[in-house]
């Protein structure tokens, strides 16, 4: 008998449907749900809701279902991160870092144990054969592609990895579920930090960093008001900044273009095209590649935030990280988020971004 593909279900519509396709596809085919957030006491973890669907979606499609708590393994592995770059003033992605070290890491590493042969997701990607390698594409749902979250994966990794939803658009999956009586077809998508769920982020972020009050200035170095600290704000933000009008200047929103760490300042600026608030130029950290990076200097689409539209750029490849050069300036880039390198439809890898060439972040 050939090993099992095991399917990671979440309790969502996406897993359950993948699960679904797999089985229609006839492989042996087991469930694996996880739990990785042990701490519910203010209610906003969804961790019991989760099971009971995916109890639910696995005995309507009658296969076995496992459970396993990888809580240690995100808190050392991601959340310890996590905090550690909202305190140095960045802005991580800890759904990316979910994926490499939980998902496709200690979870991968449980498959095995499972006597499972490869590790099936409701991720909205697509892999296709390599050059000794797999190849991450997009999926074909722009609005739902999830490659971007992918990009630290090693290709190991994705060699014993299954997309059944890479080539479905979100509404036919809701409509998969809802004619094969999947309970779970109409549930809501999850949203809100990777296992933690949706809750006030300012407030659960408080409960583990202390508040360090600071100034709020202008380049010009005139004060405005005072954040709670730098943690709380990301480049771009508008919302939350408590100062409104002020004297002296135009009626126009303030946004935040930068953090003068050793000042523990916060730099703001008028308006939302702001020049301030655009780079022209960006450097990352060391690269994960998931495609041998062409020698040299090498044309590519950029993408930083996971919605964002990627934009024309030139990747200088280093030792120590990439050197990006953008076509047209880009708003509102922030140390601490992933830039992904795109070949058309193909993720190449990525890398942490260490600075933007911004003159508000120079301070950085």
């Amino acid at each position: 008998m050939s090993a099992p593909v095991i399917i990671a279900l979440s309790g969502g519509v996406d897993s359950a449907v993948a699960a679904l396709l797999l089985k229609r596809a006839g492989h042996a085919l087991e469930a694996l749900h996880m739990t990785n957030w042990d701490d519910d006491e203010d209610g906003y973890c969804t961790a019991a809701a989760d099971w009971q669907a995916a109890r639910e979606v696995a005995a309507e499609l009658d296969i076995p279902l496992h459970r396993v708590s990888f809580a240690a393994e995100y808190r050392e592995r991601v959340f310890r991160y996590f905090l550690d770059e909202y305190a140095a003033g960045r802005t991580p992605n800890p759904d990316v870092l979910c994926n490499r070290e939980v998902k496709f890491g200690a979870c991968l590493e449980y498959v095995r144990r499972l006597g499972g042969d490869r590790l099936a997701t409701g991720h909205y990607a697509r892999l296709a054969p390599g050059p000794g390698r797999p190849r991450l594409l997009r999926a074909l749902d722009r609005g739902k592609d999830q490659s971007y979250f992918l990009q630290q994966v090693p290709a190991s990794a994705l060699e014993r990895a299954l997309f059944p939803l890479g080539d479905l658009p979100k509404s036919e999956v809701r409509e998969l579920a809802r004619r094969a009586g999947i309970p779970v077809h109409d549930r809501p998508d999850s949203t809100g930090i990777c296992f933690i769920g949706e809750r006030p982020f300012r407030e659960f972020l408080a409960t583990y960093l202390p508040a360090r009050p600071g100034p709020i200035v202008t380049p010009q170095g005139e004060q405005l008001g005072t954040h709670d600290g730098l943690m709380y704000h990301t480049i771009g933000q508008r919302d939350g900044l408590g100062i409104g009008g002020t004297r002296g200047h135009v009626a126009a929103p303030w946004y935040v273009a930068g953090k003068d760490l050793a000042r523990n300042a916060l730099i703001v600026v008028q308006g939302h095209d702001n020049p301030m608030l655009y780079s022209s130029a960006l450097q990352t950290g060391p690269v994960s590649w998931l495609a041998a990076p062409p020698d040299g200097t090498f044309d590519c689409l950029l993408q930083v935030r996971h919605r964002q539209a990627p934009v024309p750029a030139r990747v200088e490849p280093g030792v120590a990280g990439a050197r990006v050069v953008l076509d047209a300036p880009l708003r509102a880039i922030a140390a601490g988020q992933y830039a992904a390198f795109y070949a058309d439809e193909e993720c190449l890898g990525g890398g942490v971004i260490v600075a933007a060439d911004c003159a508000a972040q120079r301070y950085n």
